[in-house]
């Protein structure tokens, strides 16, 4: 089954991908590696922002997490590769604009997480960083970066 077919029976639309905020690529292929850079969390067109035990609660960081998941594979997508050539989610790296007591970063995590494997199965199994950082670029909730085997074309 396609990818595409995949994302339609899961009810899944992606978003239109984001343009870089600063001097970067948002996709570089290296070989069969594909590197995203980190990804804001858009839900219905509006940056999820704010930080993680202060005023966003655990559920609304778990959806932004997975809204970054979805702008990674969007990002994909418009660099021109097929999500069809994803071969395995290798590693995200969850970086959550949170409080120095919230410790929940790993929770928030699963949002990205559920969402590769929920769309790739086995294929979206991979490593992970989950961290608490002070802040994060206009003032997000959330970001997440991606590192992604691609097939030979």
């Amino acid at each position: 089954m396609s990818i595409e077919t995949r994302l339609n029976e899961l009810g899944i639309n992606l978003p239109e991908a984001a343009a870089p905020v600063a001097s970067y690529l948002p996709v570089v292929v290296a070989g069969n590696m594909a590197y995203v850079s980190g990804q804001l969390p858009f839900i219905n067109g509006n940056l999820v922002s704010g930080r993680l035990g202060e005023d966003v609660g655990l559920e609304r960081g778990v959806d932004a997490a997975k809204a970054c998941g979805l702008m990674i594979l969007s990002q994909i997508k418009t660099a021109g590769i097929s999500l069809d050539r994803i071969e395995r989610i290798v590693k995200l790296g969850a970086f959550v604009n949170s409080t120095p007591d919230f410790t929940d970063q790993p929770k928030v995590a699963n949002g990205a997480s559920d969402l590769m494997f929920n769309i790739f199965g086995e294929k979206g199994r991979h490593a992970r960083a989950a961290v608490g950082v002070p802040s994060l670029p206009l003032g997000a909730a959330v970001e997440v970066d991606a590192v992604i085997a691609l097939t030979s074309e």
